[in-house]
């Protein structure tokens, strides 16, 4: 991952914290793809994914989510749940034009899973 990346996985995790939601895991990889966070809402498993687009001719950030990359993301859910206990759980984007955050734009249950 590039600096700017990690900068913006640092601003949404910092943003995910001060709502309340406790860190689980950063960058979970397997064989699926990655999950950017991984975050504990109440009784709530969050899986989020964090977009930036630092220019608009491919699109912006929530363009990039395409059904691919949900599918992706919902494989990769499932094995992380595998051999933990049931959880309530919702997929959510963090979306950046860039490493700013005032400007990050937070989708809660942005996909079903």
């Amino acid at each position: 991952m590039n600096r700017v990346g990690a900068r913006a996985e640092d601003l949404c995790a910092a943003l995910l914290r001060s709502a309340g939601l406790r860190i689980l895991a950063r960058n979970w990889r397997c064989r699926h793809g990655e999950i950017d966070l991984i975050a504990q809402d109440g009784t709530t498993l969050v899986f989020a994914e964090v977009r930036m687009r630092r220019s608009p001719a491919f699109g912006g950030a929530a363009e990039s989510i395409t059904a691919a990359k949900r599918q992706r993301l919902i494989a990769a859910a499932r094995l992380y749940l595998t051999g933990r206990r049931e959880h309530v759980c919702r997929f959510d984007v963090l979306l950046l034009d860039r490493t700013d955050g005032a400007r990050i734009e937070w989708l809660r249950d942005a996909f079903e899973g």
